[in-house]
């Protein structure tokens, strides 16, 4: 009876972990809604719907695609998805905090991500730098009051050498009022290490875009690159299931993001899906 018994704890105890394990990812990993950026142009209703088939339910988004916000609002609620994180542009940030207040709350988002700092061309130094912290810190200092978590989403040019690290560095250590949506694509491709930045900035890091880089693809820091180098998550150059792995561990991340950019997004997105499930 003894043995019997042993055998029914250990076959619950596997299927429970099974199904904490789905609900980890279900909960967790979400879609950037710019991955479909051109199934959108064509077809709202239809790409919300295609979300939601493929069993995501947080994105990260913010317009309603030339819809009537009511209208937009009432298909992401018929579809089941829930928009925690919404983009918000540096100058809005910088000249009109409220306006971005307004549209977070609009979609009762929990975090607001800036993916760009207006620069001159390839040129991005420390005086840019320490100006988007300025920026940053003081509209996060206000969209803290709304209970709202601004993220910084770095694109690789701020992992250009200074002083004895990074310029990402220098805005991390005076980040006191943002945290960052680390892109590991963006990161990986800037030079910097994804897993490193984890453990040096643990709980800095609030979000992430998960996307992979094609083998074989040199990177650089001036923030572009091809988007078509995007592929499935698992099989290219940056260490997904490390970082995924770590993040969980460390515990401060609270949505993954998958984003990818090329023209095989909605081929692309449910075999990275699969693979989240296996880690």
């Amino acid at each position: 009876m003894m043995k019997k018994n042993n055998i029914l704890i250990l076959s619950v105890a596997i299927l429970c972990c099974q199904f904490s394990t789905y609900q980890i990812v279900a909960q967790e990993v979400g879609l950037q809604l710019y991955s479909l950026r051109n199934q959108f142009k064509t077809d709202v209703q239809g790409t919300l719907k295609l979300v939601n088939e493929w069993g995501i339910t947080k994105i990260e988004g913010g317009g309603s695609y030339g819809l009537p916000m009511d209208e937009y609002k009432k298909l992401l609620k018929d579809n089941n998805l829930d928009m925690v994180s919404v983009g918000a542009g540096y100058e809005d940030l910088q000249n009109d905090i409220e306006k971005v207040v307004q549209n977070a709350k609009t979609f009762g988002a929990k975090y607001v991500m800036c993916a760009w700092i207006p620069h001159d061309g390839n040129t991005f130094d420390i005086a840019k730098t320490k100006e988007a912290t300025e920026v940053f810190n003081k509209a996060g200092k206000r969209l803290k009051e709304e209970g709202i978590t601004l993220a910084y989403h770095a694109h690789g040019y701020e992992f250009r050498p200074y002083e004895d690290g990074t310029l990402f560095d220098y805005m991390a250590k005076n980040a006191n009022h943002f945290a960052f949506e680390m892109d590991v694509y963006w990161v990986h491709h800037g030079g910097g290490d994804p897993l490193a930045l984890l453990n040096r900035y643990p709980d800095k890091v609030v979000l992430l875009h998960l996307k992979d880089m094609e083998h074989g693809v040199k990177g650089n820091n001036t923030g572009h690159e091809d988007v078509e180098t995007n592929v499935v998550l698992g099989t290219g150059q940056v260490d997904i299931a490390g970082i995924v792995k770590r993040s969980k561990e460390l515990g401060f991340v609270k949505y993954m993001f998958i984003e990818d950019e090329c023209s095989r997004v909605v081929e692309q997105v449910p075999q990275s899906l699969k693979f989240l499930k296996t880690l």
